[in-house]
């Protein structure tokens, strides 16, 4: 059955896993064919990628001819991940997940085969599988098409190939993890959000899930609203390191009232999960709240992924004063504020 055809829930796909012979390119590379990508598939790969849908490769075959002829076409740079093996390709797909870090309910896979797409279909029934004749409507179905395409979510390709390099930079290190994240010179840019940056504060409530407070999302006009409103701060925040910029990675919205500074949504993309930069943000949040004589507050709403912001807010010095079963109320005791930590991230404010 198809991923047209499947009753489930519709999140927008963040990946499309290719297979690659007779599927993006009208031949086998292994028996001597030189073949040349269909139109249609590289019209896809383009207008996908402008929106910020990542292309991932799960094919059969050897890595190195199959990278070899993606490099002739003029194709590699457009390919965030390439698995290119004899294993199943359900494997494959879920160890693109895992090393995009994405949920795999927004992976999506094309195969010309029949077969492979029930395997995958039956190891990961979350991924939504096409026939390669879809390639060419891909680009009109909904699940394909975001809400907005920002300026930042047209280069999420390269900012994850940013990223492949700082895990290579990482694995090649020798010495204690928190020594190599004090090599990257990480610096977090804390800032009010303006009209420029509602689109992606809108998109990154869409989009996180796991590193999200209480699983709350905001439409444009709703931050717009928020902005504006002199009871509330919108914040957002971007990381950058020495190797370059993660983009827009965590999004703040805080209410004043009744003297106290509540903490009504955190959120961080998961790319940043390692580099400590929720706490870091969270720290910044309660010097100021505490700086301007108001007692910090956070909310708290659990859902089945994020049990890892509630973590996070322990550590930072909250406790529980009020927990219902559906919402949890933490607060820190402006008389015993929460000792400084030592972090890895720079704090600059804009």
């Amino acid at each position: 059955m198809t991923a047209r055809k499947r009753k489930q829930k519709q999140q927008k796909v963040k990946c499309l896993v290719w297979d690659l012979d007779d599927t993006l390119w009208d031949g086998v590379v292994l028996e001597g064919d030189e073949p040349l990508p269909f139109a249609t598939a590289v019209k896809a790969l383009h207008t996908l990628d402008r929106r910020g849908i990542l292309h991932a490769v799960a094919s059969r075959g050897e890595h190195h001819i199959a990278a070899g002829h993606l490099a002739a076409q003029g194709l590699d740079d457009l390919f965030t991940v390439l698995e290119v093996s004899w294993g199943a390709k359900s494997a494959a797909v879920e160890r693109i997940a895992a090393e995009l870090n994405i949920g795999i309910d927004t992976v999506a896979f094309v195969d010309n085969d029949a077969v492979e797409r029930a395997e995958v279909a039956a190891a990961l029934p979350d991924v939504r599988c096409y026939a390669a004749d879809a390639v060419a409507e891909l680009d009109t179905y909904e699940e394909f098409t975001p809400e907005f395409v920002t300026d930042e979510s047209a280069q999420r390709r390269r900012l994850y190939r940013t990223e492949r390099r700082r895990k290579e930079a990482e694995t090649g290190h020798s010495g204690p993890p928190a020594e190599f994240l004090a090599s990257l010179d990480l610096v977090l840019t804390v800032r009010r959000a303006t009209e420029t940056d509602l689109a992606r504060a809108h998109e990154l409530t869409v989009r996180t899930h796991q590193l999200n407070t209480t699983g709350r999302t905001f439409d444009l006009e709703e931050l717009r609203r928020l902005c504006a409103d002199p009871g509330h701060e919108v914040i957002v925040a971007s990381l950058e390191d020495r190797f370059g910029s993660y983009g827009t990675i965590g999004l703040a919205v805080t209410a004043l009232r009744d003297g106290a500074t509540v903490l009504e949504l955190l959120l961080m993309s998961c790319r940043v999960m390692s580099r400590g930069a929720g706490a870091v943000l969270i720290d910044h949040i309660v010097a100021e709240s505490l700086a301007a004589g108001r007692r910090p507050v956070a909310e708290f709403v659990p859902t089945d992924v994020n049990r890892q912001m509630l973590v996070t807010l322990r550590f930072s010095g909250f406790s529980v004063v009020e927990d219902t079963g559906g919402r949890v109320t933490l607060a820190i005791d402006p008389e015993r504020p929460p000792p400084a930590r030592k972090h890895p991230v720079r704090v600059v404010t804009a």
